[in-house]
């Protein structure tokens, strides 16, 4: 089941929401808000994976809305406002959805995160996808060199590839990463067990890249790589 939430200042456009998402046997909407500030606040105590949120609201718009999220969410716009369409697909929406929409219609629309989760899910193992510069990005697992927290973001290091900057906690990533491959061997540094080439002196090698090793997590990292 896909959870979701519903966003729109206008009552009669959440009860067709919810009518449309009663007839989908893979959507469960588990709530609906006429007030932006107040779904926000939501979001940040319960992650959901697809928003169905209205662009042209008086004291949030959309578009600005899901710039503010911070977990890797899906979002269809709906709204009755055609110019900002080419502004809601820049940030890699699903869909967009021009009031008023047909059942098919927004069928075809839901389809579409159906189909990206269940992708999503059959090569979970292999790839995870990290939101950033307003867009959803996906990271081969095996090209990950490190990551390594600064302030509010992370800074994802990809072999042959530009650097990731992310607004995620270390421990948000950690959740994302298979246990038994990655490994946490600073308060600042998450490294790929099959990526380090030489452990000396309480540094970590990858490549060109030195990684210290905190004071906690020197017993851990004694017993994966047999110190």
């Amino acid at each position: 089941m896909i959870k979701a939430l519903a966003i729109d200042d206008e009552p009669l456009a959440l009860s067709v929401i919810e009518n449309f998402c009663s007839q989908l046997d893979y959507i469960d909407l588990q709530k609906t808000f006429i007030k932006p500030t107040e779904a926000l606040k939501h979001l940040k105590k319960f992650p959901v994976d697809l928003l169905f949120l209205d662009i042209h609201m008086p004291s949030l718009t959309g578009i600005d809305f899901y710039k503010q999220i911070e977990q890797n969410t899906l979002v269809i716009f709906c709204t009755a406002h055609s110019q900002y369409a080419v502004e809601g697909f820049n940030l890699n929406a699903l869909d967009y959805l021009l009031k008023p929409f047909t059942f098919e219609r927004f069928k075809q629309a839901t389809e579409k995160a159906r189909d990206y989760f269940s992708q999503s899910e059959g090569q979970k193992t292999r790839h995870i996808f990290i939101r950033a510069d307003y867009s959803l990005q996906k990271i081969n697992l095996d090209d990950i060199l490190c990551i390594e927290a600064l302030d509010d973001y992370l800074k994802i290091y990809i072999e042959n590839q530009k650097t990731i900057v992310a607004r995620l906690t270390m421990k948000a990533i950690m959740e994302k990463l298979p246990s038994n491959e990655f490994i946490r061997v600073h308060r600042s540094f998450i490294v790929p067990v099959k990526r380090v080439e030489s452990v000396r002196n309480k540094t970590i090698n990858i490549l060109d890249k030195k990684i210290p090793i905190g004071n906690s997590y020197e017993e851990e990292v004694q017993k994966i790589f047999n110190i």
